[in-house]
């Protein structure tokens, strides 16, 4: 986890698969909580997951990064943050790549871009200074021009919320971020 000390709830599990070395999450309980917003900071940046889901429930987090700033960002609106969600639909999935904070929420999901559990995805996760985009294999999900101030020092979850809610059910192989925009062809796949 770059070094970065983790707390985790449940047991989530090491597996080996295709990929290599996995974290295997049970949709339930398991978390993992890091000390660390690794896009801290960034103007610009590239956020990437390599992950297995498995079926479940609708709402899933598989990432949550979420700074520390305080009051939050609008009353009932909750904290700065930006995550990698997914929508289980029968036997299939789509993305739900989120950000908020002051001055932009951006929802970004195509329910109508399907892809089948039980595979390996690489989903990324993209802001150039005017543009966020999200794409799964390199494929254009959505973009949407979108003013951005860049997140505070915070914290991760891995799995699941902050709050321990919206579990995961599936492998995570990896977790990449940047402090640039990458085109695809630069991905980590």
């Amino acid at each position: 986890m770059g070094g970065h000390s983790v707390r985790a709830e449940g047991a989530p599990q090491l597996i080996k698969d295709t990929v290599g070395k996995s974290t295997q999450f049970d949709g339930k309980q398991d978390v993992l909580f890091i000390d660390q917003h690794p896009l801290a900071g960034a103007k610009t940046f590239t956020a990437e997951l390599v992950f297995r889901p498995d079926g479940g429930a609708f709402e899933q987090r598989l990432l949550h990064l979420e700074s520390d700033e305080s009051p939050p960002v609008a009353p009932g609106k909750g904290s700065t943050r930006m995550l990698f969600e997914i929508r289980v639909v029968d036997n299939s999935w789509y993305l739900d790549a989120f950000m908020v904070g002051a001055g932009y929420r951006v929802t970004m999901m195509s329910p109508d871009k399907l892809f089948p559990v039980g595979r390996w995805y690489h989903a990324a996760k993209t802001y150039d200074g005017q543009f966020f985009r999200s794409y799964v294999n390199g494929e254009l999900q959505m973009e949407m021009a979108t003013p951005y101030t860049p997140q505070t020092a915070g914290r991760a979850s891995v799995g699941a919320r902050m709050n321990g809610v919206s579990h995961f059910h599936g492998a995570i192989h990896e977790a990449r971020f940047s402090q640039e925009a990458l085109p695809p062809a630069r991905f980590h796949t």
